[in-house]
C-alpha cells in the first residue's frame, strides 16, 4: 500500500515538473525589468506596471503632459502625475525622492548650490528637448523689437515708460517670475545678462498660462513666456531684430533658449525608465516636441554646456 502511494506522488510530481519546464520554455524564462520596460513604449497593458510623479518646470509642463497622456492610453498600468511648481521645486523634490522626476529648465548644478550642491550630484539629466524664452507684451505697447539694453532697463526699472523705448506714451508694467522659476533663471541669464529686480508695483506669478493671461489683460505689461506658450492674446517682440523662432534657435541665431531637462535621483528603472526612454523616441520627438512650440534635441545645430558656453554640435 505504501509502494503504491509513493509511486503515485512520484508519477504526479514528474507531470508537474514536465509542465513547467514546458512552460519556461515556450515562454524563453520571465521578462527582466529592463526588458519589461523596453516593450511598455509600444505595448498598451504591458507588464511595466506603477505610479509616478513628474513635477517642476512649468514651461515644460505642456509637453510632459500630453506624451504623459498618450504613454498611460498605451499602457494601461501605469499612472503618471504631473505637477507645475517651478524648477526649483521640481529639483529639491526628486532630489528629496518625494517625486520620481524632477522637471527643469536650468542645469541641476545651476540651481542647487552651496548647501545643495551635494544633492545635485546624486541627479542623473535627461535632456528630452529645448525650449526658447520670448519676451512678451501687451499687444497696444507699439513695440515690436528689443534691445538686450532695453530689456535690461525694463526689468531693472530704469525704464518705467514705453515712449522711451519706441512705444507709445504709457507706464510699463513688469509681471515676472518668482525666484525659484527656470524661466526666470534662463531669461535673466541668456536675454538680460544680469539679474531682474522685483520691483515695486510689479507682478510676480510662476504659472506661465497665468503670465500670459495678464500680460494680455494688462495695459502696458511686459513678461516673457516660453515659445509652447505664444498666442495671439501677446505680442512677442524680436530680441535684437531676431525672431524667437525655432528655426533661429536651431542654428545659434536666437540665444534665449535652453534644455528641458528630466531628472532622476540615481538611474531610473521600471515604468520610470521606460517613459523617459518613449519621451525620447522618434514618435514624441518628431510629433508632440514640434506640435508642442519645443524644438527636438536632434534638430539642434549648436549645444550648450552648464557654464552657458555655445558651442557647434
Amino acid at each position: 500500500m505504501k509502494k503504491s502511494v509513493l509511486l503515485l506522488i512520484t508519477f504526479v510530481l514528474a507531470l508537474t515538473l514536465a509542465a513547467c519546464g514546458s512552460k519556461n520554455a515556450n515562454n524563453g524564462g520571465s521578462a527582466s525589468p529592463s526588458e519589461s520596460a523596453s516593450q511598455s513604449a509600444d505595448n498598451a497593458g504591458g507588464d511595466v506596471s506603477g505610479s509616478f510623479i513628474a513635477s517642476g518646470s512649468t514651461a515644460l509642463q505642456p509637453l510632459v503632459q500630453q506624451v504623459s497622456e498618450k504613454y498611460m492610453a498605451k499602457n494601461d498600468k501605469v499612472s503618471i502625475q504631473v505637477q507645475p511648481g517651478g524648477s526649483g521645486a521640481g529639483l529639491s523634490q526628486v532630489a528629496e525622492g518625494t517625486v520620481q522626476i524632477g522637471n527643469s529648465d536650468v542645469f541641476a548644478e545651476e540651481k542647487l548650490k552651496d548647501a545643495d550642491a551635494e544633492k545635485a550630484k546624486s541627479l542623473v539629466d535627461h535632456q528630452v528637448a529645448v525650449v526658447a524664452m520670448a519676451a512678451v507684451t501687451n499687444k497696444d505697447v507699439g513695440v515690436d523689437n528689443l534691445t538686450k539694453d532695453q530689456l535690461v532697463s525694463i526689468f531693472t526699472g530704469k525704464v518705467t515708460n514705453w515712449k522711451d523705448v519706441g512705444g507709445k506714451d504709457e507706464k510699463i508694467v513688469l509681471v515676472n517670475r518668482p525666484a525659484s522659476s527656470g524661466t526666470r533663471a534662463t531669461f535673466e541669464k541668456y536675454a538680460l545678462g544680469t539679474k531682474s529686480q522685483d520691483l515695486a508695483g510689479s507682478i510676480q506669478e510662476d504659472a506661465s498660462g497665468t503670465v500670459r493671461k495678464l500680460v494680455s489683460e494688462t495695459p502696458g505689461a511686459i513678461g516673457y513666456l516660453a515659445l509652447s506658450y505664444l498666442d495671439d492674446s501677446i505680442k512677442a517682440v524680436q530680441y535684437e531684430g531676431v525672431e524667437a523662432s525655432a528655426d533661429n534657435v536651431a542654428s545659434g541665431k536666437y540665444p534665449v533658449w535652453a534644455y528641458e531637462h528630466m531628472y532622476t535621483k540615481g538611474e531610473p528603472e521600471g515604468a520610470v525608465k521606460a517613459f523617459l526612454d518613449y519621451m525620447l523616441s522618434d514618435e514624441v520627438q518628431n510629433g508632440d516636441v514640434t506640435e508642442l512650440g519645443y524644438i527636438a534635441i536632434n534638430k539642434m545645430q549648436v549645444k550648450r554646456d552648464v557654464d552657458g558656453n555655445v558651442s557647434n554640435k
